[in-house]
Formats: structure tokens, C-alpha cells, sequence
């Protein structure tokens, strides 16, 4: 049974990874964000943007929710933990991820770009710039819980 909830909730990530990855590579070009880069993006490059946010925020989601928890049942680390904060720092505790307190940054950048800032471009570009670094670190993330998992689920 655990098995099959993790092997469910390895297959929605791994989607939501190869999408995230995939817009990543398109942005490559524009890197380093600056205003000017920003104004002249096309309307296919501003869905790709849309796209990086959108697959951020869908893999951070599915593995908070989905991942972790299965990771912690494949493991038989599950035991009494009813708030989140206590599953980070199991999953911490075991290896699984890095950091609780990391894991907690991906989670703040995320609910910062809930409330965009379309008046102050320069603050547009920085943020942008940040969370690419952000999302190259939760596509680590991700590869490090599934290779943690993946030596129990066999």
C-alpha cells in the first residue's frame, strides 16, 4: 500500500520536475533577469514564465502534501507527527532533504509571488532572478527525496 501512494506521488512530481525543467531551459537565455529583459519578453516567453511559476508552486504542493508523507510511511518513520514542521524535520532527521529551514524558503518564495509586484520592476527582475535559483534548488530537492525513497521502495 505505502508503496503505491509513494510510486503515485513520485509520478505527479516527476511530471510537475520535467515541466519546471523544461521552462527553466527556455529562460536560460535571459539570464540574469533586468528590467529590460522583463519588458521585452514576448507573449510566448511570458507563458513560459507563467509556466515556471505555475510548475514551482504544483511540485512544491504535490511533495509537501503527497511526497513527504509517503516518503515518511515507505519508511516506517511516519509515527505521531500531525504538523508539517514536524514531518520536515523528520525527514530531515533521516536524510531525506537537507533542510526543514530550506524547504521553509521554497515555501516563503512561493507564497511571495502570490502578490506580485507590477509597479516596481527592479524588485520584478531581483525576484525573478532569486527564484530561479529557488526552483533549481526544489528540482535538487526532489531528486534527493526520490533517490532517498527509492531504496525503500524496492
Amino acid at each position: 500500500m505505502s508503496f503505491n501512494r509513494y510510486g503515485a506521488a513520485l509520478e505527479i512530481c516527476q511530471q510537475h520536475a520535467k515541466r519546471l525543467r523544461w521552462a527553466m531551459e527556455q529562460m536560460q537565455p535571459k539570464q540574469p533577469f533586468t528590467v529590460a529583459t522583463l519588458n521585452n519578453l514576448t507573449d510566448m516567453e511570458l507563458a513560459v514564465v507563467d509556466q515556471l511559476l505555475t510548475r514551482f508552486a504544483k511540485l512544491q504542493d504535490t511533495m509537501g502534501a503527497s511526497l513527504f508523507p509517503a516518503v515518511l510511511e515507505l519508511t516506517k518513520e511516519q509515527g505521531d507527527l500531525h504538523a508539517f514542521i514536524d514531518k520536515l524535520h523528520r525527514l530531515e532527521k533521516i536524510g531525506a532533504i537537507d533542510s526543514s529551514d530550506g524547504w521553509l524558503l521554497l515555501r516563503e518564495m512561493r507564497n511571495s509571488y502570490a502578490h506580485e509586484y507590477p509597479d516596481d520592476p527592479v524588485l520584478q527582475a531581483a525576484q525573478m532572478n532569486k527564484f530561479l535559483t529557488l526552483a533549481a534548488s526544489l528540482l535538487t530537492t526532489f531528486k534527493r527525496v526520490e533517490k532517498f525513497a527509492n531504496r525503500y521502495a524496492q
